[in-house]
């Protein structure tokens, strides 16, 4: 423990946050058949970027575009038949327009939030901000409040797109440590040797057994953070620190399909020296695993604030 205290610390002290600027996407962060279209398409204004528009994608529908809700909002980018109707394009140029393809859909979102920007443009404050706001409460509340409207919803969508932003950007600096990160890795501790359940919480009834998401979902709640129940959304709680930028306590992904982080399937709390504490499988138990595999993803550094922005269902 205090081993790891003592890295977190120095490290702390080294450490800048990251600065702003052109976003680019993070590697595997949008699933790679999406890729092209978020990189293009995210840069057709001022407003957005192809981080944001990534972030709106998975809130709205986790990149699937076969997505319903009970609103009638559908595809990918969960578009109402009404605002369709008006704002969606052909973005592929086949001759239709389909909210259930992609292809259209995408560019469709990027088009309408450009659109929004356009309309309060003359507002004072963040244009992006401003823009997102009018996609939640309407372009008039926005112009009416001179900016984001006092409106808790409203406000807390905007703060949700922009901290999602965040875990879609690749770094373009070296990021903060969690503040959390040595409690987690202590409790993560006191579990090896406990043996591997799937879908195991640690709960009384799976007596106190975990998988390796109910593991690092464990210990990140031992500090006050919540985390999904999956690892393939706990990679979107926070920004993503390359492989030599790596702190004790970030999260340690793996998938056998390096270009999508949607099909990541296994996750480990990091603990220094290319080692990590995990649940690896049935039949074996909780315990320390080098990380550097071929299998190998990439790393988040959980936030607070990253954690809350992850959607409950996606």
């Amino acid at each position: 423990m205090l081993l790891v205290v003592g890295v977190y610390l120095v490290a702390g002290n080294l450490v800048n946050g990251a600065s702003g600027g052109a976003k680019s996407l993070a590697k595997g962060a949008v699933p790679a058949a999406y890729q092209p279209l978020v990189q293009k398409w995210g840069n057709l204004c001022s407003a957005i970027n192809p981080a944001l528009l990534a972030a709106q994608l998975y809130q709205e529908s986790g990149f699937n575009p076969k997505a319903q809700s009970p609103a009638a909002a559908q595809g990918i980018a969960q578009f109402i038949p009404g605002t369709w109707s008006t704002h969606g394009i052909d973005g592929d140029g086949d001759g239709d327009k389909d909210v259930w393809d992609p292809n259209d859909a995408i560019p469709s979102a990027a088009q309408y939030d450009c659109t929004l920007a356009s309309y309060v443009k003359d507002v004072p404050g963040n244009p992006t901000e401003n823009m997102l706001a009018s996609y939640n409460a309407g372009a008039y509340a926005v112009i009416k409040y001179g900016g984001v409207p006092p409106y808790k919803e409203t406000q807390n969508y905007v703060k949700t797109i922009t901290t999602l932003e965040d875990s879609f950007a690749a770094p373009v600096s070296r990021v903060d440590p969690s503040k959390q990160a040595a409690g987690a890795i202590y409790y993560a501790q006191k579990k090896l040797g406990t043996p591997y359940l799937w879908g195991g919480d640690g709960t009384a009834a799976d007596n106190g057994r975990f998988d390796c998401s109910g593991l690092t979902k464990a210990a990140y709640e031992s500090v006050g953070i919540m985390l999904p129940r999956v690892a393939n959304d706990q990679y979107n709680a926070g920004p993503h620190p390359a492989r030599d930028e790596l702190l004790p306590g970030d999260l340690v992904f793996f998938s056998d399909d390096l270009t999508n982080s949607r099909a990541i399937r296994h996750v480990g709390i990091y603990v220094g020296g290319g080692y990590m504490i995990d649940a690896p499988r049935t039949g074996a138990v909780i315990r320390f695993d080098p990380i550097d595999s071929p299998d190998y993803f990439g790393a988040t550094r959980v936030t607070e604030d990253g954690a809350k922005a992850l959607p409950t269902t996606v």
